[in-house]
């Protein structure tokens, strides 16, 4: 049974993804690292995120038998565990604080997870249509 996200679920979607990126961003824009590393860590995020919707949308098509090649699939999920690999060993290696290598991953998984989220309802959103539309063409 596939079921429409509320309005709320949506919202909070966007809310966090666009907190999570905000945050992550703003850290960067003021913390006192050279260019290139920052240029390094805005990569890793959108790096991440796009994998994590990769991985979300791979995973779902597979569900619903929509066809997957296993390459798509397995570099999705590899994209995926790179992104989370480097922004560890960007942040083990970093000269900053415990207190900002934790908020720089804190507000990296909070944008993952919502990109995800935002995906899903996206995803859930457009199913719901497609069967609105297909009953709807039905009864003409």
């Amino acid at each position: 049974m596939n079921q429409q996200p509320s309005s709320a679920f949506i919202a909070v979607s966007w809310v966090a993804l666009i907190a999570g990126m905000l945050a992550f961003n703003v850290g960067l824009w003021n913390a006192q690292m050279a260019l290139n590393e920052k240029g390094y860590y805005f990569t890793v995020l959108m790096y991440g995120l796009f994998a994590a919707v990769s991985v979300q949308k791979s995973v779902r098509d597979r569900l619903e038998g929509i066809p997957v090649t296993n390459v798509y699939y397995g570099i999705s999920w590899v994209s995926a565990l790179l992104a989370i690999l480097l922004l560890t060993v960007g942040l083990w290696n970093a000269t900053l604080t415990l207190s900002e290598k934790g908020f720089y991953a804190m507000s990296f998984t909070l944008s993952l997870f919502a990109a995800i989220a935002v995906q899903k309802n996206t995803r859930d959103n457009q199913t719901v249509e497609k069967r609105d539309n297909q009953y709807v063409d039905r009864t003409v």
